[in-house]
């Protein structure tokens, strides 16, 4: 079928990029490469993607959403924004232009389109806020609470996709991420703490744990998070977490990326910052009765995959 990705040439967007040329769809991408590299899609280039096919746009633009109209997708897998809770703290605006304003213009354009269905990201680790401990793993029933700018704004996009189905007939689906990591993360980003400290560990730099290192989140690898993607396009409809149910500290993976790294090196403590959750993780029943998919790569085997391809990439 025809596929269009926002974000596609992104750390997440790019492998599912990857998986959709693999089981032969057509796929275009919007992506304004702020935070995407074209040598995310190198794969995708090898597997036929077609440089005609990718759109250098903010998601944000009328000019996005003439493309995506122009490509008249059967399914719009929307992976496009501002991805750091720290960022939207700072600056909640930029963080509503790209999360709200280009969401909408994305869902506009796609219903425009004619497009079937809509899967889009949500985020498990943000949109649930602080919940009770002893409620995790979380489930789609927990209350949606979200303590940064870039939680609400991905809690109000389910929203917003949920409101265009029910209005204008589409199909749909949000995926709630856990903390995905993985190959292609980049690790001089704001967000993605597994791939910011492999990179330090190997060049022999220390690292920041932001307050006493014992918060926890549920780390899902990216080849996984992919696979749930693809699957989105044709089950599944509503809110369905896609983590782990697994909970691991920051010093846990601190210690695990300097294991693997070869070095004692012990993390330097600052202030927490705001927005933070203390702890999290998802329950993924809804994902397996509604996707047929469950996490099939634990922590300890995607650990050393991050490692090696920052060692492969002479980014370490």
């Amino acid at each position: 079928m025809r596929v269009l990705v926002t974000g596609g040439a992104g750390f997440i967007g790019s492998h599912v990029v990857d998986r959709l040329l693999v089981e032969g769809h057509r796929v275009s991408v919007v992506d304004d490469l702020s935070t995407g590299a074209l040598h995310n899609l190198d794969r995708a280039r090898a597997l036929g993607f077609a440089e005609a096919d990718l759109h250098a746009l903010d998601i944000a633009s009328e000019a996005a959403g003439e493309a995506i109209r122009s490509a008249r997708p059967e399914v719009v897998v929307h992976l496009a924004a501002q991805p750091s809770v720290a960022v939207s703290m700072r600056d909640p605006l930029l963080d509503a232009h790209s999360n709200v304003t280009g969401l909408l213009r994305v869902l506009t354009a796609a219903r425009d389109a004619g497009s079937r269905k809509v899967v889009f990201a949500s985020s498990g680790g943000t949109i649930y806020g602080e919940p009770d401990p002893s409620t995790l793993p979380l489930t789609e029933s927990a209350p949606l609470a979200p303590r940064s700018f870039y939680g609400l704004s991905k809690k109000y996009g389910a929203e917003c996709v949920r409101l265009f189905a029910e209005e204008y007939g589409l199909d749909q689906v949000s995926l709630a991420l856990g903390n995905v990591y993985g190959p292609r993360q980049n690790p001089q980003g704001e967000a993605g703490v597994i791939a910011i400290f492999a990179q330090r560990l190997l060049a022999g730099r220390d690292c920041v744990v932001f307050g006493d290192g014992l918060n926890t989140r549920d780390y899902v690898y990216v080849d996984d998070v992919a696979d749930a993607f693809v699957r989105a396009l044709d089950r599944g409809s509503g809110l369905i977490n896609v983590g782990t149910g697994v909970e691991t500290s920051v010093l846990d993976v601190h210690a695990a990326l300097a294991r693997e790294a070869g070095t004692v090196s012990a993390p330097v403590h600052e202030p927490a910052l705001a927005g933070e959750v203390r702890r999290i993780s998802l329950g993924v029943g809804r994902a397996a009765d509604a996707l047929g998919w469950r996490p099939a790569t634990p922590l300890a085997d995607g650990v050393p995959e991050v490692v090696a391809w920052l060692r492969e990439a002479g980014r370490g």
